[in-house]
């Protein structure tokens, strides 16, 4: 019955993404730990399909070791001429920070009040399997009108999100993601501390409708939604990019005074990568996908491309006075909208120029940092051993997503026995597809590039961009028990196949399925 259930995980309504290139406490304006799309709090409604939805307030900051969540519909003003109905948590695009400490044990009370059923999936934590957020995998999908709560131990600080895992594809596209910061015990502090969600978005939502497009679900919800089994799809209709679900002047300046610490935390929520440029300053790359990378070297005009569920912190010194930009570079219709304001309190200079359509270098992570030998080396000895080939085809219904010419759920796991060492080749062999792999419940430690040894500092991460051609090697221990997925996090090409499991065979869930249950589609 497993098995039947996983194979309608992916069946759901899916959208699309490409590169770039081509005790709750709001805290809404704070020192420290300020959530740099805060806007003000608007009251008024907008008429939308004969219901009245509320417009989404500024995100918050939720701290303590209990929280609460609650999905419901709203509507996103992005900037003064688009307004979309979104999913959103706590009422708002992105739904609120989590931010909790190192060592906390964590419980987040969630109650689902959107038209059908959903879940959250914490991405890039590892959670005990059974938190994870897997409808038909590890839970039941909560319906509308029920409540569910999470519980886990925040164990390992760094950035992290989270987001649906139920007909994924379509809710996160819909907004429906947050953050989660866990701060470690001994953090170095910074004088400024903000979060920039990226995504991108459909101001037409119908505009689908001039194309031939059968399969179209004509629920106006933000982007659009495509039934991609039966058509390719058209990157042009993402139009609108926004930094914390905001577009150009309308994301709020980020404010600095000189001589401050200053974190940037970018999280790429949406379906396509974005390089982003920092003007004016040096910055360094203190982390990826929250885990801290040791001296890391001074970067400037060089861009950092971010793939979907990525996530890297950098860190600069405000020590350039006036107004400068961090913005997407690139030549797609919405590249102009992600962009966000540097500005220096008091300061009186010109405003910063944008050079979107320079060509800059990209950083090469695989050679940044302190180079140190980490947890695993290309020539030891490993438990279990798996080629991961990424493809894509045509099959009978359209294009399909592949790894090793299967989809899934007819893709075969990588099994394994708890404390195994565990060694994977990813090949992308997609013409011209971008893969970007997540593993849930694990990190990974990427051990060569092309057949190249990594240089720099050991690189851990749970989400690893392949861009054609590419063949990466990546290492890992089996060390939390559980059945996981591992997929593609364009979402799309999930949802058409591309995703396997780790499974642990000396691993027996509590979680049962319930027969007949059609519910649950947990990609």
């Amino acid at each position: 019955m497993k098995k039947l259930l996983l194979g309608t995980l992916f069946a759901g309504v899916i959208a699309v993404g490409a590169a770039c290139s081509n005790n709750n406490v709001s805290h809404n304006s704070m020192q420290g730990h300020d959530m740099s799309n805060i806007n003000m709090k608007e009251k008024n409604t907008t008429k939308n399909s004969s219901q009245q939805l509320p417009l989404a307030t500024n995100t918050e900051v939720l701290t303590g070791k209990e929280i609460n969540l609650t999905a419901k519909e709203a509507l996103l003003k992005i900037n003064d001429q688009v307004k979309l109905p979104v999913y959103t948590y706590n009422g708002s695009v992105p739904g609120p920070q989590i931010r909790v400490k190192q060592g906390d044990h964590v419980i987040i009370h969630f109650k689902n009040e959107l038209p059908e059923p959903t879940s959250i999936h914490w991405h890039g934590y590892p959670v005990p399997n059974s938190q994870d957020g897997v409808p038909g995998v590890t839970m039941d999908a909560v319906k509308p009108g029920e409540t569910y709560t999470y519980e886990f131990t925040a164990t390992i600080p760094g950035t992290y999100w989270y987001h649906s895992h139920q007909e994924s594809a379509k809710q996160v596209d819909k907004g429906l993601y947050g953050t989660l910061i866990v701060e470690p015990k001994n953090e170095e502090k910074v004088d400024r501390d903000y979060t920039l969600v990226l995504d991108e978005w459909m101001s037409k939502p119908n505009a689908e409708s001039n194309m031939n497009m059968s399969g179209m679900d004509h629920s106006n919800m933000g982007h659009g939604q495509m039934d991609m089994s039966n058509m390719g799809h058209d990157m042009s209709m993402y139009d609108i990019f926004t930094i914390n679900g905001k577009s150009g002047s309308a994301v709020k300046p980020l404010k600095v005074k000189k001589g401050e610490k200053v974190r940037l935390r970018l999280v790429n929520a949406g379906y396509m990568s974005h390089k982003l440029h920092l003007h004016g300053h040096k910055f360094k790359i203190v982390a990826a996908d929250g885990q801290p990378l040791k001296d890391p070297q001074p970067i400037k005009d060089e861009l950092l491309n971010i793939a979907p569920g990525e996530r890297y912190d950098i860190e600069f010194t405000a020590n350039h006075p006036g107004e400068w930009l961090l913005e997407c570079h690139g030549d797609m219709k919405g590249t102009d909208g992600m962009k966000v304001k540097i500005q220096y309190e008091g300061a009186t200079n010109n405003t910063d120029k944008s050079n979107a359509k320079e060509d800059l270098p990209t950083v090469d992570m695989t050679n940044y940092g302190k180079h140190e030998l980490g947890s695993f080396t290309l020539d030891q000895k490993y438990d279990v051993e798996y080629t991961m080939n990424l493809e894509t085809s045509m099959g009978k219904d359209g294009m399909v997503y592949t790894i090793n010419g299967k989809t899934y759920p007819k893709t075969a796991p990588i099994k394994v026995k708890k404390g195994d060492l565990v060694k994977v080749k990813l090949v992308n062999n997609s013409p011209t597809d971008l893969h970007p792999m997540h593993l849930h419940g694990h990190f990974f430690q990427v051990l060569s590039k092309n057949g190249k040894p990594i240089t720099g500092f050991p690189l851990i991460k749970d989400t690893l961009n392949l861009k054609p051609g590419e063949e990466y090697v990546v290492a890992f221990k089996a060390d939390n028990p559980g059945n996981w997925m591992f997929h593609c996090h364009d979402l799309h090409h999930a949802s058409a196949g591309m995703v396997t499991e780790v499974k642990y065979t000396d691993y027996k869930s509590d979680y049962k399925p319930k027969p007949n249950d059609t519910t649950n589609k947990g990609e």
